[in-house]
This record gives C-alpha cells, structure tokens and sequence, in this order.
C-alpha cells in the first residue's frame, strides 16, 4: 500500500503538466521533431567518409560548420520568435532546410562545408522553441517537471536517432538516408507551424512586457548559468567518447551501444525522479556533484558490468543536472526576451559539446582513457567553482510567474518598469533577494553575440 501511494504522489506531477491544454501535443511533436535534427549530423559525417571516401578530419569539419552555424543562429531565431512569433521563423527555417536537404547529397565537399554552416544558422529551433513553449504552457510553479519530462524526452531522441541514422545508412547508403533526414526536419518543421503552441502565457499575452534591454537581464549570474550549462554538455560529451575508448581499449567493443544505452537510461530515471520533487535544486550544485563523481570512473577495472555499475551516480544527475538550468533560465529571464534566452541556452549546450570531445581526444591519447574520466571531471569542478562567485551576484534573475508592467513609450519607463520586476531567485540560488541601483543597471554593459 506504501509503495502504491509513493508511486502515486510521484506520478502526480506529471499527471498535472500532461493534463494542461496543449501540453501532451508539445511533447509529442517535440520528441519525434528532435529525432531527425539529431540524426543529421551522424549522417553528414557518414557522408563524407563513406561516400565521399574522405577522412574523418575532413567529416569532423563538416560537423565543425555545423555547430558553428548553430551556435550563431540559436539566439538569432531566439530573438526572432520573442519580436514575430513562431511560424514567421518556423517558415524561414524550415524553407532552408528544405532547400539544403534537397540539394546537399549532390553537393562537392567544400561547397557541403559552406552548405553545412549556412543550413546551421538556419536550422529549426527545434530544442529552445519546445523549452519556450512548455514556460509559455506550463504555470511557473510546475515547469520543474515540465522541463525534467522534456529532458526525458530529450534522452529518448538521442537513444533513438544514432541508431536509426547509421541503420539506414547501412542499410540504404548515404544519400538516400540524407533525403529521408529531410524529409523529416521539414516534416518536422511543418508539424510545428500547424500545431503553433504559444510562446507566451495567457496572463503574458494578456499584459504583454515591454522589450527589454539585454543589459537589464544578461548579466554575470545568467553568464554563470550558462558556464554551468555548458560544463554540462562538456563532461557529458568528454564521458561519452572515453567509455568508447576504454571499451574498445579493453577489447569490449561490442558492449559499447549497450552500456551508453544503459547510461541514458540511469539518467531518464533521475530526470523522473527529479521532476517529482517538492523542491528545486541548484543547477550548479547538480553540476559539480556529477563532474566530482566522473573523476573515480577511471579506477574501475574488470568487465564492462563493472562500469555500468560505476556510472550510476554520475549518470541519475545528467537529466535533473540541465533541466535544473533551463528551469532557472526560465525564471530568471523576462517573457519578452526568453526566446533569445533559450536560444542562448542551446549555444552553452553547443559549446560544451564542442570543448568535450576534443579535450577528452587529447587525454586519451597522451595518457589514456582512465586519465580522460579523472580530468574531465577536475575540469568540470574548477569551472564550477570559477562560475560560484559569479552566481552569487546579485540583481541578474526575475521571477517570471509575477506580473510585469506592460509596454511602456518609451525606452526609459521600459526600463523602470523592468528594474521594479527584477528579483534574485532565492529559493533556487541561496542568495538574499536584492535589487540593483539604476545606476548599476545603466553602466552594466554585456555583449550578446552568442548563439
């Protein structure tokens, strides 16, 4: 009866969130959208060295132009969305996929490298626009399990995606594959624009913000979060390409799909675990807890069981560890700016990505893959603890679920009614609420030319 009950209370959160208006659908389009996004890479790479017959350096730079095209248009289309709404950057995006895709499997290498950054700057917003949604959807007081279940459906789509891509490769060659791709963004695209979920609340469209300036909201604490965020991806990423080395450095490489398999599946559980909490948790305490517990990885000997043991603590932590940062993100940023936010979000992911794979290369092969674990994992705490002073600043969040004072005429009642929003998030942060003076506001200045 106990367990019934227990059972019950955690599955009550969800319950709530999939029962709200548009919700379900959200997810469910978000889910399948991401599958082809995700498996696009994979197959450029194959490609290049399968069917161009060129060498994974040339591949990786193909990769390279990429995540370099989408870590520059992910707050493009972010800003896009916050000024037009959705379907005018979901036509745009989706139109230039369609366009690559129908050409790209005919295309000679170098221009595929020019074709592979353009299509990223345009590529369809798929990740930060679902995470917009659901803070549009969701009220502020349940996004927790909103954003854990969006995590969750997230780890789905990269169980899934590698797989289906190298299948159909295999199966079929490259080309086809490529096609079939596009045809799933673009379907993915249009699936989008006919579902058109907000991107603001019914209170928020309502009372609508005025805009705001970058340097009311992105300040040092959001740049600590979006360190943070991206340390995550980085010990992600570095993690995944050592257990790689060290199995196929064992002569286990015919476990390697099973145990990153069984890997995503330690971090779905944590992510459901975590969304039915009563309470949040720091996204930089989550953060320096798994890249602590990645650095004994490397002293685990015997068979790849044993390793599979050994991922359990890190592994529960990867899903609570980033929808911690996009829950924080969407309570610390205004409605009118939070699709640049998110996109933002989705270039801190980027780089983490980016930095991880060629760090851990390194390691590995000066010093194998054992040494890789315990520096990715050091790395991961420094970076913590270099982005701690920085959170603790104050004046950089707002609580997004109190109301805003609508569009002020001009650019300074805009701002005063901004800075009288402005809240440090103490329940997430640990930090005593305060507010910036003016003059700080006015004199804090903060590039924003990331993606």
């Amino acid at each position: 009866m106990g367990a019934e009950v227990k059972t019950a209370m955690t599955i009550e959160p969800y319950r709530k969130i999939l029962g709200l208006p548009g919700v379900r659908a959200l997810m469910l389009v978000g889910l399948v959208a991401r599958v082809p996004v995700i498996a696009a890479g994979i197959v450029l790479t194959l490609h290049v060295v399968n069917t161009m017959h060129l060498g994974y350096a040339q591949a990786g730079l193909v990769g390279t132009a990429s995540t370099l095209g989408s870590a520059i248009g992910s707050p493009l289309a972010g800003r896009l969305l916050d000024r037009h709404g959705l379907r005018p950057v979901l036509i745009v995006t989706t139109a230039a996929q369609a366009l690559f895709w129908s050409i790209a499997p005919q295309l000679s290498y170098h221009v595929l490298l020019v074709g592979a950054l353009v299509a990223g700057v345009l590529g369809l917003p798929v990740f930060s626009l679902v995470r917009q949604c659901i803070a549009a959807l969701i009220p502020a007081d349940q996004r927790r399990p909103g954003f854990a279940l969006d995590s969750m459906a997230v780890e789905l789509s990269y169980m899934l995606a590698p797989a289906a891509a190298v299948a159909a490769v295999t199966a079929f060659g490259s080309r086809p594959t490529m096609y079939a791709v596009g045809i799933g963004v673009v379907g993915a695209g249009l699936a989008l624009i006919a579902l058109n979920p907000p991107t603001r609340s019914a209170a928020e469209q309502a009372n609508p913000q005025a805009a705001v300036p970058r340097r009311q909201w992105l300040r040092p604490r959001l740049f600590a979060l979006l360190s943070i965020t991206a340390v995550l991806t980085f010990v992600l990423t570095a993690t995944d390409l050592t257990l790689i080395a060290t199995l196929k450095g064992s002569g286990q490489e015919t476990w390697i799909g099973l145990v990153i398999a069984v890997w995503c599946g330690y971090s779905l559980i944590g992510g459901f675990v975590y969304g039915a909490l009563h309470r949040s948790i720091s996204p930089l305490l989550l953060a320096g807890v798994m890249s602590a517990l990645t650095i004994p990885l490397g002293l685990v000997g015997g068979g790849w069981w044993w390793l599979l043991l050994a991922l359990i603590p890190a592994g529960v932590l990867c899903a609570p560890s980033l929808s911690a940062t996009i829950d924080t993100m969407s309570q610390w940023v205004p409605s009118a700016a939070r699709g640049e936010a998110m996109g933002l979000h989705g270039t801190a992911l980027t780089i983490g990505v980016a930095a991880g794979a060629p760090f851990a290369g390194t390691i590995i092969d000066g010093y194998g893959p054992g040494w890789a674990f315990a520096a990715t994992g050091t790395a991961g705490v420094l970076l913590v603890l270099i982005a701690l002073p920085f959170w603790r600043l104050a004046g950089a969040g707002v609580r997004t679920d109190e109301p805003v004072a609508t569009a002020a005429a001009d650019g300074a009642d805009a701002e005063s009614a901004w800075e009288g929003s402005l809240l440090a998030d103490a329940a997430i942060s640990g930090a005593a609420p305060t507010m910036p003076t003016l003059d700080a506001a006015n004199t804090s200045r903060t590039p924003a030319t990331h993606r």
